[in-house]
């Protein structure tokens, strides 16, 4: 019988952070995916003494009950009878009265181990939404904050021989200073969202590697752990293998098959040092900005796009958690014509990344600081630059990556100008070869008359914006004498536009939310775009109805979103049709 005992606020406060960052991909690991027991924990009973007094902190963080007298255990919280929960997955479509639930929640599984000498053990979360603490065998690893990124543990000399417990304490409460913060149009689903490995390394091993290209050859860094040893790099079908000796290596002269929307073409690389040997993926391509153009491997390219979450089809549609979900929603992406794909307003899954890039998608990946959050809090700062780094690391080597985005719909005024500033700065120090852009917002001067002005837009690449006319704005007759005022010099990208509909929902196209008003919604918006000079891409809101708890309007929304050019059935609307046939014609 396994049994929680609680641990204090201050311990919450001193212990150490997860180690930010990825294991380098490629290596034989063990999914610790499946059935978990789970105690929800609303008053945090696991966390404070029952009278809330402050506790000197401990190490020990979950107990068997002969490590400790009755009086300390809490004999309520008995895993062994607890109810179970898939992991990977959220909490709030698994279980009817979790579904608006925000707050702790407990997880529990045994994990059989059998030690190898020479070998290091580590613990690794895709992602856990949005607070956590990890303890194994009644000693706590580490903490994390960020619901979207991945992070790990080493847990060598803690895991023991035979039957380990591994315990997860789970918190999504929304907080002002957390990023995203209190208020954001989408679900807030709390659990153990992506799945859970244990990886084995040697004792010196290849933590991480980076590889660029920059159109006349290939660089490549890689970074160990342990200590220091050469590392051997091959690319077998382009005949390169060379013998890296301090971290960094090149590849002049080499001219691979670039990576594409209509070719994406990728390489087995194979990294070695002494038994550790890791295989990958990766494509090669170049991306930079010329006047009012993008360039993809040197030419112009327009970007067929359509945002989307994170969120699976199906009737019953939570948290993707598995890469049968994320191709689902691809190959609807595909059928609608797209050679572009915004991942909002977040990082997404590694398989969904994985798979847009070997379908051939260009991909806008995103930060969580969406609408207003704490600009002026270091901490608040501090939490948003750490998840853009893991985002970042994790993703360095995709091709099909093009543009990172800081942010989505944020208010001008200074504090939030340096709070962006910074996060642009810090993106253009750790990747050169890719593009900087942020979601702004255009606004009406007058009925007739809409601008896009703001300060961020010197500090990116692209100018990128949403804007609703038709819907929020106007009727879709006002698109036909709509005029723009847009800053010039950059590439434009309308990174959000569209309205709702009910899928099945028919009427006349004056008719809020019927498939009739946004089909006409659509081709009016269309038609407006197209005739912006310097247009580089538009991004429909979005591919899928997805759950929101801000759309509540019964029979028509029912805690959806109901902008999908798809529902959440995946049954298209008729602005579906719309879209790909302008798709098509580009």
């Amino acid at each position: 019988m396994r049994r929680l005992i609680f641990i204090t606020a201050a311990l919450l406060l001193t212990l150490l952070p997860a180690r930010a960052g990825v294991l380098a991909p490629g290596r034989e690991c063990v999914s610790l995916g499946g059935r978990w027991h789970y105690i929800v924990d609303p008053m945090d009973t696991g966390i404070y003494k029952y009278h809330m007094t402050l506790q000197k902190p401990s190490k020990r963080f979950f107990a068997d009950r002969h490590f400790y007298e009755d009086k300390t255990r809490l004999v309520e919280y008995d895993f062994d009878k607890a109810p179970l929960i898939d992991v990977p997955g959220d909490w709030n479509t698994q279980s009817e009265r979790l579904y608006y639930y925000e707050g702790s929640v407990w997880y529990r599984r045994t994990v059989d181990f059998k030690p190898e000498a020479g070998k290091r053990w580590f613990l690794y979360f895709g992602a856990v939404n949005y607070k956590c603490m990890v303890g194994i065998n009644n000693t706590i690893l580490g903490t994390h904050k960020g619901g979207f990124t991945p992070f790990w543990f080493e847990v060598t000399d803690v895991l023991k021989e035979g039957s380990n417990s591994l315990v997860v304490w789970v918190n999504n409460t929304r907080g002002q200073s957390e990023v995203p913060t209190l208020n954001y149009d989408w679900w807030n689903y709390g659990g153990i969202t992506r799945d859970v490995k244990l990886v084995s390394v040697p004792e010196v091993f290849i933590k991480d590697y980076k590889i660029s290209f920059d159109g006349s050859g290939i660089d490549i860094t890689v970074s160990l752990d342990g200590g220091s040893a050469p590392v051997t790099v091959e690319i077998p079908e382009l005949g390169l293998r060379k013998v890296i000796r301090g971290g960094h290596a090149r590849f002049c002269k080499v001219k691979p098959e670039l990576w594409c929307p209509e070719n994406p073409k990728l390489y087995d690389i194979v990294l070695s040092c002494g038994e550790d040997r890791i295989t990958d993926r990766v494509g090669f391509r170049t991306v930079r900005v010329e006047g009012d153009k993008i360039l993809l491997n040197g030419k112009p390219v327009f970007l067929k796009g359509v945002a989307l979450h994170d969120e699976s089809i199906g009737v019953n549609p939570g948290r993707c958690r598995s890469e049968q979900d994320a191709r689902a929603l691809l190959e609807a992406a595909k059928d609608l014509g797209c050679n572009f794909l915004r991942l909002a307003h977040y990082p997404h899954s590694e398989e969904m990344v994985r798979l847009a890039e070997e379908m051939g998608f260009m991909l806008w990946e995103e930060l969580p600081c969406y609408w207003n959050i704490d600009w002026s809090s270091e901490e608040t700062y501090a939490n948003a630059e750490t998840q853009l780094l893991e985002m970042m690391e994790r993703d360095y080597n995709r091709a099909a990556i093009i543009i990172w985005s800081v942010a989505n719909e944020t208010p001008r005024n200074p504090e939030r100008l340096s709070f962006l500033g910074r996060l642009i700065a810090k993106v253009r120090e750790k990747d050169s070869g890719r593009l900087v852009s942020a979601a702004l917002e255009k606004k009406l001067v007058d009925p007739r008359h809409a601008v896009v002005e703001d300060e961020l837009a010197e500090l990116t690449d692209i100018v990128s914006f949403n804007q609703y006319e038709g819907w929020y704005d106007g009727t879709p007759a006002d698109c036909d004498s709509l005029s723009w005022q847009i800053p010039v010099g950059k590439p434009i990208i309308v990174s959000e536009f569209g309205g709702g509909a009910l899928y099945g929902n028919h009427g006349s196209d004056s008719e809020l939310f019927t498939e009739e008003y946004l089909a006409l919604l659509y081709r009016k918006n269309l038609e407006m775009l197209s005739r912006l000079p310097g247009l580089c891409g538009i991004c429909p809101w979005c591919l899928k109805d997805f759950r929101s708890p801000k759309r509540p309007l019964t029979g028509i929304q029912d805690d959806f979103n109901r902008k999908g050019l798809i529902d959440e059935q995946g049954r298209r609307k008729q602005a579906f049709g719309v879209v790909r046939d302008y798709y098509l014609s580009r």
